[in-house]
């Protein structure tokens, strides 16, 4: 991706991606890296919209299950983020509520716990435009570009105004995209009307005071993504819940307390529904006689094959398997309608040992 802004010219000026598969999230976008688990034993239905304007973008996501993210923003574009009113969830353990905003600079990464009924819109924009309108305009002094990762406090009304005006793009994109494609020229306009919203709607806004409850779950949110770093980075070790007590510096009470919290479920139980993604990575990446489901299983710590299947296929809604050639598509990922899946945890897990 170049540092100077997307490569609109290279794709659709409209993308819809319907997706039931939480390990294809990344897989057709090149604005964000995206990883995704499904916290939610229920048919996942996630919906991603993107329209191209002329050098900006904005990206729609939406879920019905409770589902945890972690995006990364590409080189080459500053992020702000609005909430649907009916969004409720976590962005790096901030509680969403009105008014809320998220900025973000490049090559940043941000957590997301999404509740159901999620909707964001994330406005992409390489930062020299942003700082070109602002020298222009003598208000450099008084605005900023985020650093790092930013949550914003603005009007609720105004920040209402701008995600509405981003879901009626959106709207207006999905009814006639083969429109959109050709009148790519004529997106400038409209990310001029992007420019201005947005210039009124994060000047007026603050950086969030934080409470003390706001604080909490913040750290918390810490917490976990230092846990799940560390048995990532460590899979091929036999990694204990003590192994992610130590790597986060927490007691075992206030690391169970932090995972409940933010993601709803125990550190034990997160895990090994992340590990039952990363088979299914590992599967769907495997060609027919290079590796077994068992072997697959076993990689990544699942021992009793039968108690692994049902769970896996609870997940994921089929059977483990390792695809044939010919049918080698893009499962839980369609362009057309919405396809279905499931997601469930395993009947019981081990609470010693995390990983193998």
């Amino acid at each position: 991706m170049s540092s100077a802004s997307p490569d609109n010219k290279a794709h659709a000026a409209v993308t819809i991606d319907e997706i039931s598969d939480p390990t294809t999230v990344s897989a057709g976008i090149e604005l964000l890296d995206q990883d995704a688990v499904q916290l939610q034993s229920m048919p996942l239905r996630v919906r991603r919209v993107i329209v191209r304007l002329d050098e900006a973008a904005v990206v729609l996501h939406s879920s019905n299950v409770r589902v945890r993210t972690h995006t990364s923003i590409r080189e080459g574009f500053l992020a702000y983020v609005t909430f649907g009113p009916q969004a409720s969830g976590t962005v790096n353990g901030l509680p969403i509520r009105p008014g809320l905003m998220l900025a973000a600079e490049p090559a940043t990464e941000v957590s997301f716990v999404a509740a159901p009924g999620w909707e964001s819109i994330t406005f992409l924009l390489p930062p020299g435009i942003m700082s070109t309108q602002l020298s222009a305009r003598h208000r450099e002094a008084e605005f900023r570009l985020p650093r790092g990762v930013e949550v914003l406090q603005a009007n609720p009304e105004m920040v209402r105004a701008l995600h509405d005006w981003g879901r009626r793009l959106i709207d207006t994109a999905t009814t006639t995209p083969a429109l959109f494609d050709e009148h790519k020229r004529e997106m400038g306009a409209v990310q001029v009307e992007l420019i201005e919203l947005l210039l009124a709607t994060i000047g007026a806004a603050d950086d969030i005071a934080s409470s003390r409850s706001d604080r909490t779950r913040q750290a918390q949110s810490r917490i976990v993504r230092s846990a799940e770093k560390y048995a990532l980075s460590h899979i091929a070790d036999h990694v204990y819940v003590s192994d992610l007590c130590r790597a986060a510096a927490v007691s075992e009470r206030t690391l169970e307390g932090a995972f409940k919290e933010i993601m709803g479920l125990g550190p034990v139980a997160y895990l090994i529904r992340l590990r039952l993604h990363r088979v299914r990575q590992a599967l769907l990446g495997a060609t027919p006689g290079s590796t077994t489901v068992s072997a697959t299983a076993l990689d990544w710590g699942f021992w009793h094959f039968g108690e692994f299947s049902s769970a896996y296929k609870d997940c994921f809604g089929e059977l483990p398997r390792i695809p044939c050639d010919g049918c080698r598509k893009q499962p839980g990922r369609k362009r057309s309608r919405l396809p279905r899946a499931s997601a469930g945890l395993p009947r019981r897990a081990d609470k010693s040992a995390v990983f193998r």
